[in-house]
């Protein structure tokens, strides 16, 4: 068990600090230079490090299993070319999202002709409580299911308009579920505006698609309501079809 962790440790630690030296690795992780040495070589052996000169890095074996793990969703396959005509009608960023251990994971992610660039990845782990994806997804969740994620995670800021506090995230909760869509005014990243639906075929909450872009063009509620609309035909076609899977 300890092994696992600590192989686990490693990983993270890699791709938090974009790479690192045995003696980086082994300072932030509070493990001798010889035992961070044992790990590193045996990952490298089986291929899930790489070494540049004296600088570890996470390598490029985990797009294999990452990849297949995502082609098991049946959401994924159904949601990915509505997503890319949302891309190209709306030419904003358009996402979808997945819960899973309590944080939210980029499922997809289709760029219209306009769509900003962000330092974000399909695959990256988010607070859910800090996009409108998130909090779309926390919105209909069981209300128990909420309070694990909040305890074990906290509310972190990342913005002055971050939601911080229960009861202002609860109060979002209860907007959203009423209005059953989302705005996110720059809660994760200044100047950045989101409107999200969720997807629940048969009822059951298992993701959110968005569109993401400037506020500069968001900032209009006919816009915001426009873009709602679209993501909710588009969610309408991917429920239907994914009926069968959830039933």
């Amino acid at each position: 068990m300890k092994t696992a962790q600590r192989t686990i440790r490693v990983f993270e630690a890699l791709k938090r600090l974009d790479g690192a030296t045995i003696k980086e690795l082994a300072t932030h992780l509070d493990m001798s230079k010889s035992s961070t040495h044992d790990y590193l070589k045996t990952l490298e052996h089986e291929g899930y490090v790489v070494r540049d000169g004296y600088t570890y890095e996470v390598g490029l074996r985990f797009l294999d299993i990452g990849g297949y793990a995502r082609v098991q969703e049946p959401l994924y396959l159904e949601a990915k070319p509505k997503l890319d005509e949302l891309a190209e009608e709306t030419e904003e960023l358009v996402n979808l999202l997945v819960e899973e251990h309590g944080r939210g994971t980029f499922l997809y992610r289709s760029r219209g002709p306009k769509a900003v660039n962000l330092e974000t990845y399909v695959g990256e782990c988010i607070e859910l409580h800090t996009t409108a994806l998130g909090k779309t997804i926390l919105a209909y969740l069981p209300e128990e299911r909420v309070d694990q994620i909040v305890e074990r995670y906290g509310l972190p800021e990342h913005t002055e308009h971050t939601v911080t506090d229960r009861a202002t995230l609860e109060a979002d909760l209860e907007e959203i579920r009423s209005d059953g869509a989302a705005v996110c005014m720059e809660e994760r990243i200044r100047g950045l505006c989101g409107v999200a639906v969720p997807i629940r075929p048969e009822d059951r909450i298992i993701g959110a698609i968005s569109v993401t872009g400037p506020m500069n063009r968001m900032r209009s509620a006919e816009m915001r309501r426009t873009h709602i609309e679209r993501l909710q035909n588009a969610r309408n076609v991917v429920e239907l079809n994914l009926q069968h899977d959830y039933k």
